[in-house]
């Protein structure tokens, strides 16, 4: 079954002094899937990125890229992954032509400088400007196109449409569909949670270190969170059903009262059935609320990714 996953680590753990960024992180992400890693600042998720290309090493667990541990052979997994780091650092004195071309060159004969040029088409993106001349969202795009250019098997990017305005974000979702489509596998990291929805196909979501839920956008979004707005046939006291297993009170106001789940309905159900109930309706809350469930509470993560 091991050659039908594109990434797994078990146990992954890493820290920068007294600071644990990975705590255990287990992930298993098959071929030819678009995964999202989701968290915010600090997670841990650039630290998971970097520990798949061996650019660092972790304290303890194990790794497997496209079958291959990294430690072992570093130079074989960076070769057939599309790498684009969250900090990108390009020649400032280069055009983006220039820059690109010396890149297309250290790829020998894997990249065609026709499908650069149709990349940066796509993105709107001029290649003879000089890199020091080119906004944040430009200099992202030649980010993109480096990653893309060799139609590497896998894609692993760190935050791959930060600085870009919607109309290209939506331009960089068709690439990475089209890559998949080409059969690469994409893992993308990512605090923006409408990226995730519109995106991944599964997506786990990191908490300190740790991967906390793991499930498709659609799953996360039915079965972790609902909001249950209640009619009741007279005013009633609901301060019971807040003591029920996962059930708080958003908002009550006599007859009306919007309640929210996590986790099952069952008990819910059958505690509503004692009430005098004239309308009920039920509404999936946004991945941003469930997101927010998830980070709200406790202690903020450490300013370490």
């Amino acid at each position: 079954m091991e050659e039908k996953v594109a990434i797994r680590t078990v146990g992954l753990r890493k820290s920068y002094g007294p600071v644990q960024a990975l705590r255990g992180v287990d992930l298993a992400v098959g071929r030819g899937e678009i995964f999202g890693f989701l968290g915010p600042n600090g997670a841990g998720k650039t630290t998971t990125i970097r520990c798949l290309l061996d650019l660092i090493r972790p304290d303890a667990g194990t790794i497997r890229v496209l079958g291959i541990d990294p430690q072992v052979d570093p130079v074989t997994v960076r070769r057939r992954t599309g790498y684009l780091p969250g900090e990108l650092s390009l020649e400032q004195n280069l055009t983006a032509a220039t820059l690109l071309r010396y890149l297309v060159e250290l790829q020998g004969d894997e990249v065609e400088w026709s499908f650069v040029q149709r990349l940066a088409e796509r993105l709107e993106l001029n290649l003879e400007r000089p890199i020091k001349n080119l906004s944040k969202g430009n200099k992202q795009k030649v980010g993109v196109i480096q990653a893309l250019m060799a139609r590497p098997t896998l894609l692993l990017l760190d935050e791959p449409t930060a600085g870009l305005d919607p109309l290209m974000q939506q331009e960089v979702y068709r690439l990475l569909r089209e890559a998949r489509e080409a059969g690469a596998t994409v893992f993308f990291s990512s605090h923006i949670i409408g990226e995730v929805e519109a995106l991944a196909d599964r997506v786990a979501i990191l908490r300190e270190g740790v991967v906390v839920e793991e499930a498709t956008p659609k799953q996360l979004t039915q079965l972790t969170m609902r909001r249950v707005h209640v009619h009741f046939c007279r005013p009633v006291d609901v301060q019971g059903l807040e003591r029920l297993p996962g059930v708080s009170v958003a908002g009550h106001n006599g007859e009306q009262a919007t309640l929210q789940v996590e986790g099952k309905m069952d008990g819910l159900v059958k505690a509503l059935a004692a009430y005098p109930i004239s309308d009920l309706s039920t509404e999936s809350v946004s991945l941003e609320q469930i997101f927010l469930t998830y980070y709200g509470a406790g202690k903020p993560a450490q300013e370490v990714d």
